[in-house]
């Protein structure tokens, strides 16, 4: 096998330990995954364990980026909800500060007869009636008023309470978003230990047997003419997509992280979009769930096609049973073959998109395809993580 294989798997421990850093330097993997060794166990073995334990980071990091989302959503609302009850309380004020004086302006308007002795012992017939038409205004406007300030009060007082709520909800969140980080840096951390543990022939013929899976799988869907026959050229956002998401070649991943340095899986598509002038969910998972589901034989340049039983992966289409990807922690963004994992399905961000009259894929810089293509790999099926 080529020695950048090695270095890339090798690369895979080193990465893992820098995003680790912050963790605890004594954090213990979970019984039976990675605390066992290396030793007496195949291959294969070896891959299998170690996809599971990248398949479980990967669920972990798409639950921490959802939550992030709702996060952010939340923290709108906190805000949107104290702005509004700042404007109530104001206008309360305001309202009682009419009411009391539409209230003093009837007071010394009215006297303790009624409005026909009044009119009847009037000098001014005329002045009597007129001011019996300006009691009668005050006592309406005073009724208004305190309609409006009854109001206003029900309003601020449920105001109030949302914003209450809103903000222990997004304690909550900012809770749960430090478990789930914690979560992941454990994933990662077993990752890193079961990583340490292989000798570098161990390593080569780890990356030797990814690599023949991937082609392998590759081949079998192009040959189950799945993909049909392609060659169908993208929008015009779709072709911004595509080049941004190229541009980006060669950048780490990172979990958790939406560029412009360092992306993750969905990081990178929904920041490739967002710059197309489309923006789409967040996470690999409302991306599936959320945007319009197509058959892979209808796939065009900057279509996303999803991955996993939980939808815990994405790549973004390039085309030619191509995509391009941020694969997982010690990888870099790079162009992969469609197949290297196992597809669900894809979606596309802009259906209502006219395809472009012509169109020229953008040129694609030397390594571009180097580099592990597994992203959370299969094998195993977690629970779909609430959402």
């Amino acid at each position: 096998m080529s020695g950048m294989l090695l270095r890339l798997v090798c690369t895979a421990a080193l990465a893992a330990g820098t995003v680790l850093a912050p963790a605890s330097a004594s954090a213990a993997p979970e019984p039976g995954v990675g605390a066992g060794g290396s030793e007496g166990r195949s291959v294969a073995e070896l891959l299998t364990e170690l996809q599971t334990l990248y398949r479980e980071a990967g669920k972990a990091t798409e639950s921490y980026n959802a939550t992030g989302e709702r996060l952010k959503r939340q923290h709108a609302e906190t805000v949107r909800l104290e702005r509004a009850l700042a404007r109530t309380r104001t206008s309360l004020s305001d309202s009682r500060t009419e009411a009391g004086r539409l209230a003093r302006q009837q007071y010394q308007s009215v006297t303790g007869l009624s409005p026909y002795v009044r009119l009847l012992l009037a000098r001014d017939p005329q002045r009597a009636i007129e001011q019996g038409h300006v009691i009668g205004r005050l006592a309406r406007e005073r009724a208004e008023t305190v309609g409006r300030l009854t109001g206003e009060e029900k309003a601020a007082g449920e105001l109030a309470r949302r914003a209450r709520e809103a903000l222990a909800e997004r304690r909550a969140l900012s809770e749960r978003s430090r478990k789930q980080r914690d979560e992941v840096r454990t994933r990662l951390r077993a990752v890193e230990v079961l990583l340490a543990s292989l000798s570098a022939e161990q390593l080569a013929a780890l990356a030797e047997l990814e690599r023949g899976t991937v082609a392998e799988a590759q081949e079998e869907l192009i040959a189950s003419g799945t993909l049909g026959s392609g060659g169908t050229p993208p929008t015009a956002a779709g072709e911004r997509a595509v080049r941004y998401a190229v541009e980006q070649l060669g950048k780490p991943y990172e979990w958790g992280a939406e560029g412009p340095a360092t992306y993750d899986c969905s990081g990178l598509t929904s920041r490739a979009w967002g710059s197309a002038g489309t923006p789409v969910p967040r996470t690999s998972q409302e991306q599936w769930a959320r945007l319009e589901r197509i058959d892979l034989a209808e796939l065009r340049p900057g279509d996303l096609v999803v991955y996993f039983p939980e939808a815990t992966h994405v790549a973004l289409y390039l085309g030619d049973g191509m995509v391009v990807q941020a694969p997982r922690p010690g990888a870099r963004v790079k162009v992969s073959p469609i197949a290297a994992n196992p597809v669900l399905g894809a979606v596309r961000p802009d259906p209502e998109g006219e395809p472009l009259k012509g169109y020229v894929p953008p040129e694609l810089p030397e390594g571009a395809t180097d580099g592990p293509d597994e992203g959370w790999p299969a094998g195993y099926a977690p629970e779909t993580s609430a959402r």
